[in-house]
Parts: structure tokens; C-alpha cells; sequence
């Protein structure tokens, strides 16, 4: 179930990569998509969803959500968390998904 879930949510991440203007990618969500080194992932999708991220999360709740690209499972353990704090950011880091989604693909 874990792995199923965790699978899930890259393969979500990367569904909404896709191509957006401009190829600069900066920011720790841009960075870390181009990091993880996925097929999908280019400059302009990565930069968009970077973008995304600008305009819903917070600096360090970009940071935080950046972790996910090199630990998925740190994604789910935070989506199954009981601390109020987790639940928050996890409503957050929802509407960053649902903005990137619309915006990039």
C-alpha cells in the first residue's frame, strides 16, 4: 500500500510537468525536479511548476516539498501524519499540486 502510494505520488508529481514558457529553472522546487532526473522533467516543465510553487507555497514550505523529490516516502509520512503542523502544510502542498496541475499540463 505504501509503495503503491508512494508511486502515486511521483507519478502525479510528474503528470502536471508539463510544458510551460521558459526554460530558466530556479527556486527549490525547479531545482530539485531537474535533480531528479526524470525523463519528463525539463527545464521549461520543471520551471513551471516552480512557478506554481511560487505563487502557493511559502519559501520553506517549498524547501519542504522539495525533499519529496529525493524521498517520496517522506511525502506519504507526512500525508499520514496526525501533527496539526504536517496536516497544514499537507493542505498546502494539495493546492501547490492542483495549481501546478492547471497551469502546467
Amino acid at each position: 500500500m505504501v509503495a503503491g502510494m508512494t508511486k502515486y505520488l511521483m507519478i502525479s508529481t510528474f503528470v502536471f510537468l508539463a510544458a510551460c514558457g521558459g526554460a530558466r529553472v530556479t527556486g527549490p522546487i525547479g531545482k530539485a525536479c531537474i535533480a531528479a532526473d526524470r525523463r519528463a522533467a525539463t527545464p521549461a516543465l520543471c520551471s513551471c511548476v516552480q512557478q506554481a510553487a511560487s505563487r502557493t507555497l511559502s519559501t520553506s514550505d517549498q524547501r519542504r516539498a522539495a525533499a519529496f523529490f529525493d524521498d517520496p516516502h517522506s511525502a506519504q509520512e507526512t500525508r499520514q501524519s496526525d501533527n496539526r503542523s504536517s496536516e497544514a502544510f499537507w493542505l498546502r502542498y494539495k493546492k501547490f499540486s492542483s495549481t501546478a496541475k492547471r497551469m502546467c499540463g
